[in-house]
Order: C-alpha cells, then structure tokens, then sequence
C-alpha cells in the first residue's frame, strides 16, 4: 500500500510509491537499477540518450527480464545546441585544441572526426516507440504532436521536464501526462528549453507549487530531495511524486564506478557547482580539476553535443587510471544527506521517513 493518499499520479504509473528514480546518461544507468527500483513499488528510469537507437529495444527487453512492473526509458528532445550538429574539419582541429593537453596526459590519440556527434532524437524515439516501454520520459524539449500521439496510440505514458513555469506550460498544452518540476538543486544537466539554463535557476520549493497550480496533469517535483522528508515536502508543495537522482545514482546498482560513488559519501560533496565544461549543457557535479580549468576556456567550450563527445573519448582511460580529476561527478546540493548504498535499504528508508514524517 501506498504511504498516503491514492493520487493521480500513482493511479497512472501503476506504482505504490510516489517515488521515481531519475534518469541517467552516460552509462550510469542499469537495467539492474531501474528493476530493482520498480520491484520495490517506484518507478524505475534508464536514462537513453546515448544509446544508438538500435540498443534501445535490447534495454527495455533486459529490464522486463527483471521486472514486470513499470519502468521509464528517458530521451533528449533536442539532440544538438547552435553550432553543435556539424564542424568543418578546421573547427573540429580548433575544438580539440582544447582537449589535446589531456589526451597527451592519458595516453590517448586525438580522434577522427565523425558524420555525426550523436543519434538523431528521431531515430531514438522511433525505436522507442517500437519497444514500448510503459512510459517515456524527456528533458530538453516537448516532443512534436505526432510522437505524442502515437505514444497515446501505443499506449505509453509521457513525462517531461521543465526548469520554469513556462515550460511547464509549454508542456502542459502539448498534452503530456506527468510534468517535472526540476529544481535547480538537482544533480546532472538542467533540462531548460526555453531559455539559457543560467537565466532558468528555480529552486524546487519556489517551483514545484507554482507548477502544481497551473497546470492540469500530475507535477513531480525533482532537485535536493534525498530522503522521505523531501518527499513528504514535495507532496506538501502539490507535487504527487518526488524524483530523486543522486540518491539512487549512490547505490551499488547504478552504474557509478566505484571512484564516484565513494566521493558521493565524502566531504567532496558538500561542494557542487554549475557547469557547463563537461557536455556544453550547464550540470550540477562535484568540483574538480576540470571544472577548476576550464573556467578560465569558458570561450572555448564547444556546444553540445560536441564537447560532451570529445571527452568521451578522454573518459575510459581516465576511468582506466582512476582520475577522477578529469570525468563528470554528477551530485546535487542534498548529497551530503546520503546513506543508503542499496536500492532495497534506500527504498525502505524513503518509505518509513515517509510515513513518520
């Protein structure tokens, strides 16, 4: 049974707890962790967006190999920013200029240039569509009329994310089914798509009531929540779910590596900042020695997706040599509230805060 009031939102996920795993890119997802999460009454999430569309189809059979409960698969709308779709190979040797000094550091050989920096959005959601997942979750964007109505059609789910009221709106008139409300304490990239990310800086609990008060679909509120107080706040504010990331991100389920999940229980996490030096696009993450460098190459930052591209192909073998000076260490401002390193001992922690607060 649920820990409060049946509500909407529940009655159309199917869930027993208004708790959902949020979703990860690069690599940090699992089948593993999104199963564990739906089995125990949550709605587990794969973050996709770095997945040949191809692979999708694989990923949601594996998680239903898992769990017969529902799960997200999660996708970027926009899929390049200005300038981040083509180089010339002019620009493309300008852009690793920046990057070179690491690469020698690590050992690695600077990269051809190739077609495409990521997937076409496009071809991602089409296999999607093909795999069904019972709900499709975006950020950076609304999906055009035709994909959401072919997801009504299929019979999928939609939630999208906003950083603001309007794009709360924005998603609220296009007719998805489930709106988050991501407040700027969150771990990983801020989803705003209406306005520079930095001009969209709302935290939680101003966000979260505002959206629930005008928009006609269920809100789940995102950003510094990390335990069942911040979920029952969340409620408290209007929101009928609470999505939280780090914390789940820190269990041995995901797929941190060992070095990153360490640091998450660390005093290295009471210090978070914005960013865009890791993927182009601004993301909450723990400091370090790129973060620190690259303040001074702000100008040099390519747009995303090809900054993110050029250090993932710096990425094995600083992961290989244990530098976590030079990868992305997603973390939100609640961080240094973390515990649990299990899903089953998160999960049964959020609950009982949940009933007792």
């Amino acid at each position: 049974m649920s820990p409060q009031r049946p509500n909407e939102a529940l009655q159309k996920l199917g869930i027993h707890h208004p708790i959902i795993q949020g979703p990860f890119g690069g690599g940090l997802s699992t089948e593993r962790l999104a199963a564990a999460v739906s089995n125990l009454g949550g709605l587990g999430s794969y973050g996709a967006y770095q997945l040949p569309p191809e692979e999708l189809g694989r990923v949601a059979d594996r998680i239903r190999a898992l769990t017969d409960k529902p799960f997200a698969l999660n996708l970027w709308v926009s899929d390049h920013d200005a300038g981040g779709d083509a180089l010339s190979p002019e620009a493309f040797d300008r852009v690793y200029r920046l990057f070179e000094p690491y690469y020698r550091e690590l050992g690695v050989e600077k990269p051809a240039m190739p077609e495409r920096f990521h997937y076409r959005f496009e071809d991602q959601v089409e296999a999607l569509l093909e795999a069904r997942p019972p709900v499709f979750s975006f950020v950076f964007g609304v999906p055009s009329a035709s994909i959401l109505a072919e997801c009504r059609r299929r019979g999928i789910l939609t939630s999208g994310a906003a950083t603001t009221l309007a794009e709360a709106e924005a998603l609220d008139a296009a007719g998805v089914d489930l709106i988050v409300a991501a407040g700027f304490e969150a771990g990983g990239h801020r989803p705003s798509f209406l306005a520079r990310a930095e001009d969209s800086l709302m935290g939680t609990l101003a966000l979260t009531p505002l959206v629930a008060d005008r928009v006609k679909v269920p809100v789940i509120a995102a950003g510094g929540i990390a335990d069942g107080r911040g979920i029952r706040a969340a409620l408290t504010l209007g929101a009928q779910a609470a999505q939280l990331g780090t914390a789940f991100l820190a269990c041995e389920e995901s797929g941190a590596t060992d070095a990153h999940r360490e640091l998450l229980f660390s005093d290295r996490a009471k210090h978070t900042t914005l960013t865009r030096a890791f993927t182009g696009r601004l993301a909450r993450g723990m400091r370090n020695r790129w973060t620190e460098e690259m303040t001074s190459q702000q100008a040099a930052i390519a747009p995303f997706p090809i900054q993110s591209w050029f250090l993932s192909k710096l990425k094995p073998a600083a992961v290989k040599a244990g530098r976590t000076d030079l990868v992305s260490l997603w973390a939100g401002q609640a961080t240094p509230n973390l515990r649990h390193r299990t899903v089953p001992t998160l999960m049964e922690s959020l609950v009982k805060e949940l009933v007792a607060s």
